[in-house]
């Protein structure tokens, strides 16, 4: 599963604020620490703001405020708004007959195993993601910080 630039920057920006629930960040402060460009990650934190993620706080020093829940929020509830996870991954191709006078795989037959075995990988990716929470990011990285 490959993430989009502002699915990362989402989970970037939910973690910090998940780090610091009561503390207000603007998007400039994430964008520096993060090295991302601050009109692309404003739009991300409206996104976020939309679905009650985060509070939107104005007027001089404004920001945003995390209201999540950091020990029940995954990793893929973050992810799910901005990938379209339920899309198909297999082209549904069928393998071409084969020639049984052929010494090995068609190449259909081969793209087909191998749209098999990327499909299960999404599987397992989106299944470790289900069960990642914010509060567990952030133990690990805490973890490694050490």
């Amino acid at each position: 599963m490959k993430l989009q630039k502002n699915t990362l920057a989402a989970i970037y920006s939910v973690l910090e604020f998940a780090a610091n629930p009561g503390r207000q960040l603007s998007a400039a402060e994430i964008a520096r620490q993060y090295r991302i460009s601050p009109h692309h990650l404003a739009k991300v934190l409206r996104s976020l703001g939309r679905t009650g993620l985060l509070e939107s706080v104005r007027g001089v020093g404004g920001g945003y405020r995390f209201t999540g829940n950091a020990k029940r929020l995954t990793l893929m509830d973050v992810i799910e708004l901005f990938e379209d996870v339920g899309a198909p991954r297999r082209s549904g191709r069928r393998a071409a007959r084969r020639d049984p006078a052929a010494a090995g795989p068609s190449p259909l037959e081969v793209e087909d195993a191998v749209g098999v075995v990327l499909a299960e990988i999404d599987e397992i990716a989106e299944a470790t993601f289900r069960s990642i929470t914010l509060d567990t990011m952030l133990k690990l990285v805490a973890r490694r910080r050490k």
